[in-house]
């Protein structure tokens, strides 16, 4: 009788520990999932609207409604703001192929740990 009062409050307390789990994990999970997702988004529409804003002013000044100096700067500007956007997606393309070669790296070292121990507990046997 004592062994299943014991029991049961092991599985009584892994199911709560595992309840709790499954309850708090998509919490922190949808927080990276948003600002990863937010930041992609911005940087995309930013550049979107950019884009559109120099073919605006490419049409504008060949329908002769700006000057030549006002297009020049304009289109300088806005050139320049896409760029620093194209570089930011830039970067992140890098830093994302820089944790796959880390995590590939790390992957072959666990394996080679895990030969190594093989091999040993095999000599041991």
């Amino acid at each position: 009788m004592h062994d299943i009062s014991i029991i049961s409050m092991i599985f009584t307390s892994a199911l709560a520990l595992i309840a709790l789990f499954l309850i708090l994990v998509p919490f922190f999970k949808l927080d990276t999932f948003i600002q990863i997702g937010s930041r992609d988004q911005d940087l995309v529409t930013t550049k979107q609207a950019l884009l559109t804003t120099l073919n605006e002013i490419e049409f504008e000044y060949k329908m002769d409604k700006i000057s030549h100096a006002d297009y020049k700067n304009l289109k300088k500007q806005y050139e320049t703001e896409v760029s620093k956007i194209m570089k930011e997606e830039e970067q992140q393309i890098v830093d994302t192929n820089i944790d796959k070669e880390l995590m590939e790296e790390v992957e072959k070292e666990i394996e080679a740990q895990m030969k190594f121990y093989a091999k040993k507990k095999g000599e041991g046997k």
